[in-house]
């Protein structure tokens, strides 16, 4: 899967998507260290022990490179930053039940513009898959020759 690049001083405004979510009753934040457990618990029963890892790491950074969406005390998706490389976004992902309600784009966003306000003016999205929700959302562009990227070669549980 190829990586994404994205223009972070484009971006969409984060403001009304988050009051959209709000609105719908789902909070859109930043995960707080206590909660790493339950995050990663969660991350690795709905996508797997990689992704697992990669939230793991992003707990390890001040701030915590993680943002979460919540329905009451119900974890609905998460989104990540600087978990495997420096200025990468990534893993992310909504629960199957509730995708197509905005919250993968406001997860997107709010970790885009924590890079942006952390100094950064591009980005790369890793190994996307639904590369044209990236270009629909963010305006990413594919990135050539970036197959297998940073993770050719990483080792693998048998």
């Amino acid at each position: 899967m190829p990586d994404m690049l994205v223009k972070l001083y484009t971006l969409p405004n984060l403001e009304p998507v988050i009051a959209q979510q709000r609105a719908a009753g789902v909070e859109i934040r930043r995960a707080l260290p206590p909660e790493k457990h339950v995050v990663v618990e969660w991350v690795r029963r709905e996508f797997g022990d990689i992704w697992a890892s990669e939230t793991d790491v992003s707990f390890a950074r001040q701030p915590v490179g993680c943002f979460i969406a919540v329905e009451g005390q119900q974890m609905l998706g998460f989104a990540c930053y600087e978990a495997t490389c420096k200025d990468y976004f990534g893993p992310t992902g909504v629960s199957e039940a509730a995708r197509g309600r905005g919250i993968g784009a406001a997860l997107l966003l709010a970790a885009l513009h924590a890079l942006r306000a952390e100094g950064y003016a591009y980005a790369i999205i890793g190994a996307v898959g639904p590369a044209e929700f990236y270009s629909k959302v963010v305006g990413a562009t594919l990135i050539a020759d970036s197959t297998p990227g940073i993770l050719g070669g990483m080792l693998r549980a048998k």
